[in-house]
């Protein structure tokens, strides 16, 4: 009696712990519906008025059975929902771009992401934005600073000066352009009175430290200039960052010059075709790492880490920096806010990284490939309104308040010089702004410096 006692005590906890492993199971292997949660992206309105473009990122992972996804917006709910005006998108993979149609000039607006599924409706935090009063600005006047029809190496004033498919730009602490002038691996000086002396390089390719006079380069591509006057060359060719001081001394300042990707101090890091070139406050330097898919970060001190990106060539906006995607990164400003903006000519994008490492869509992309040709180099004014060189023949600008305006050309590649509109470009590959809010252009397949003096 006792021992069948026993066996039932057992039996019984067997099958108390078999029915306490089922429900563990079944509670594990169930899937959790939440409210979605999204970030609403900047929103670039329109000179016209009645177009704005935006878009919200998922954040975390999503349940798939989204039902609809997109912007609400309305001028008098500050807090709009999917009741007032909204859009509808189909495409997603954690993120999406969105064109508003049909709004009213000079009118206030209020705009959030949403997404619904069977938990119910997430929206993201609301951004106000005014539509412009729908008058086309007149644009720049453009002009030639230096540089002629033809590929030459010769110094000269104006007209009198070759280059040789102008790429980067900078303005220099003393006030002068200095350009990278990329099949003569060289360094240009362009004065505002457009008179040309190269500051470093000979017309030919290789790599050597050392003085200016002696130094060598391969296909440059990107500079930026810091503070106290130092230089800094993205050598595409030769995949390294070189420095070149005040004092006029050039130097390695990091990577091997291998073609490769590692994450290390100085020349311990190797890099893939590095393009393009920013600096913040700080003194950090941000790369454009074209062939690597990635933005890299150089501090100081020369120490290289991977900031955003993973590699892939592909589009992806995600709210983890090293889980994003970028296609051949080409172009890189930094805001006042230390934001990162990286332009993209094949994703036809301006992506956005804040300091946190969220990166979205500043404008472009999917339904919005109209609205940028190739982006392939931009750049901040002191005023925080952003110029953006784009491939197909125009110069566009983003004004601080996130109105897109065409400056100069008119997507038609050719050369001209004019008014706005009139003028024409072929190709450009290099944008800066100068003390003075005056815009420099390389024109690269015209192989000239030009000049925009804004209205």
């Amino acid at each position: 009696m006792k021992k069948s006692f026993t066996k039932t005590i057992l039996f019984a906890a067997f099958l108390i712990a078999v029915a306490l492993a089922g429900a563990s199971c079944s509670k594990k292997d169930a899937t959790v519906v939440s409210v979605p949660t999204l970030t609403t992206m900047d929103v670039v309105t329109a000179e016209t008025g009645t177009i704005a473009y935006t878009g919200g990122l998922f954040n975390g992972t999503q349940d798939v059975s989204l039902s609809s996804y997109g912007i609400c917006y309305s001028s008098s709910n500050q807090t709009p929902t999917t009741a007032d005006n909204k859009t509808k998108d189909t495409v997603i993979q954690f993120a999406y771009t969105t064109k508003i149609t049909g709004l009213s000039p000079k009118t206030t607006y209020y705009a959030r992401a949403y997404a619904i599924n069977s938990a119910g409706t997430g929206y993201g935090k609301v951004v106000q934005f005014t539509t412009g009063d729908g008058t086309a600005s007149t644009g720049g006047t453009v002009s030639t600073l230096a540089g002629n029809d033809g590929a030459d190496f010769i110094d000269g004033l104006g007209s009198a000066a070759f280059f040789n498919s102008p790429q980067g730009l900078t303005v220099g602490t003393d006030g002068n352009i200095y350009v990278a002038d990329s099949f003569n691996s060289a360094i240009r000086k362009v004065t505002t009175a457009g008179n040309v002396t190269t500051l470093s390089g000979n017309g030919t390719i290789g790599y050597v430290d050392g003085p200016i006079a002696t130094a060598q380069f391969y296909a440059l591509q990107g500079l930026v200039t810091d503070a106290s006057g130092n230089m800094y060359v993205a050598d595409y060719g030769n995949n390294n960052i070189r420095k070149i001081s005040a004092d006029g001394v050039v130097s390695t300042f990091a990577g091997s010059g291998d073609a490769g990707y590692t994450d290390g101090t100085g020349t311990k890091a190797t890099f893939n075709s590095p393009r393009a070139l920013a600096i913040d406050g700080s003194g950090n330097i941000f790369v454009a790492d074209l062939g690597n898919n990635l933005i890299r970060k150089i501090t100081p001190a020369g120490v290289v880490t991977t900031f955003a990106g993973s590699r892939g060539a592909s589009y992806l906006d995600n709210e983890t920096a090293t889980s994003a995607t970028f296609n051949k990164p080409n172009g890189i400003a930094i805001d006042a806010n230390n934001n990162i903006y990286v332009a993209e000519a094949l994703n036809h994008t301006i992506r956005k990284i804040t300091p946190e490492g969220v990166v979205t869509t500043f404008t472009g992309g999917n339904k919005q490939t109209a609205l940028l040709g190739g982006p392939s180099a931009i750049a901040f004014d002191k005023n925080s309104n952003l110029f953006i060189a784009d491939q197909n023949g125009r110069i566009l600008e983003i004004t601080k308040d996130k109105v897109l305006k065409v400056i100069a050309g008119n997507g038609t590649n050719g050369f001209a010089e004019g008014v706005g509109t009139a003028a024409k470009f072929n190709s450009p590959q290099g944008i800066t702004v100068d003390a003075g809010n005056n815009v420099y252009v390389s024109d690269y397949y015209n192989n000239r410096i030009r000049k925009i003096v804004l209205q």
